[in-house]
């Protein structure tokens, strides 16, 4: 057995005494679900095969997938789990393409605030001792804040689903603002959409319905229609993808800024805050980032935490965070809110050991 299998047997050992289930998941995933999860970018990071029975497969990319719908098929509530072993990636150069992580679901309805409190202080609990610096975020703000633009529908839909591809996010922000002029093929487009009804385009070629390229055509003649954001409001959103500091200092910045859309989202910061104050956590020096788990958390919609280390050549050791909406994708229209996170062992092992 290697350092870091050990090591992972030890972190499971602690987390089924604190209650969790030990749980497994196959390796080879079935890819349609995680396709209707993330779209074809999963296969820029997943390692895709094809079964002759079962289909297109993907090498298991993570656990949290699977033991949602381990849970979402019958488990008890509230319910703990637990799990280990080896997940795969597709990565650049100089990074492990299979490795072991070490993870921790809790499933319950009752307070996200204690959960969310919970499994942060299980992690740093985990942790003590390493040369790790914890960081927190909250995807949930950045929601609220899109939501809250004076914009159509269709434009804020856009932005929420690349809030987790924070170049493209901005892209889309500053097109949306107004600033630069629209790329060449799409205001081509639009000229020839706007000089040339549907009706007389010609013959349909290919698999969508004329009903279908016209509802198509719709969307982008009212995208086009739509008044640009407002410099404040772009002003207003940078302000918030722009905050770090001290978790309480942060949720007192942005009640400062008066933005009603937030509110909702920073009553339950404080409430979070609150509850690992409880679970003794000092709140207070706890560092907050209004952007992090943007690149790597795209199931993530509330919370979210890392424990990262100061060497560059090493991945975040330790991340995990909120996936409520998931958990109602899965459930077929069942849903629980859920938290959890994953400890990377080889990375602790790379570390030395505790200090």
């Amino acid at each position: 057995m290697s350092a870091a299998q050990s090591l992972a047997q030890t972190l499971l050992a602690q987390m089924q005494d604190a209650g969790a289930q030990l749980v497994t998941a196959d390796i080879l995933q079935p890819a349609e679900t995680l396709l209707d999860l993330y779209g074809e970018d999963i296969r820029a990071r997943a390692y895709v095969t094809h079964d002759p029975a079962l289909g297109e497969m993907m090498l298991r990319p993570d656990f949290t997938v699977p033991v949602v719908q381990a849970h979402m098929q019958g488990g008890a509530e509230p319910a703990r789990y637990c799990y280990a072993g080896p997940v795969f990636r597709k990565q650049d150069q100089g990074r492990a393409r299979e490795y072991l992580q070490v993870g921790y679901e809790v499933f319950a309805r009752d307070n996200a605030a204690r959960a969310d409190a919970e499994v942060f202080a299980h992690f740093a609990q985990l942790l003590s001792g390493y040369d790790l610096r914890p960081v927190t975020g909250d995807i949930g703000i950045l929601k609220a804040a899109v939501a809250g633009l004076d914009t159509s529908a269709r434009r804020k839909a856009a932005l929420m689903r690349h809030i987790w591809r924070p170049r493209r996010f901005r892209a889309l922000l500053e097109r949306m603002g107004g600033q630069g002029p629209l790329a060449a093929p799409r205001a081509d487009l639009l000229r020839a959409l706007q000089s040339a009804p549907a009706a007389q385009a010609g013959p349909v070629v290919g698999l969508r319905s004329r009903d279908e390229i016209a509802a198509r055509i719709s969307a982008l003649l009212e995208d086009a229609a739509t008044p640009p954001l407002s410099v404040s409001q772009i002003a207003a959103v940078d302000a918030v993808l722009n905050l770090r500091g001290g978790a309480r200092d942060v949720a007192r910045d942005l009640r400062a800024q008066g933005w009603d859309a937030l509110a909702p989202a920073l009553d339950r910061l404080e409430a979070r805050l609150d509850a690992l104050h409880d679970a003794g956590i000092d709140t207070a020096a706890l560092p907050f980032e209004a952007s992090f788990g943007r690149t790597t958390m795209e199931y993530y919609d509330g919370f979210v935490f890392g424990f990262i280390s100061d060497r560059a050549d090493l991945p975040p050791v330790a991340t995990g965070g909120r996936y409520d909406a998931l958990t109602a994708v899965l459930g077929q229209g069942r849903a629980i809110p859920a938290v959890g996170g994953v400890i990377r062992p080889d990375s602790l092992i790379a570390l030395g050991g505790r200090r």
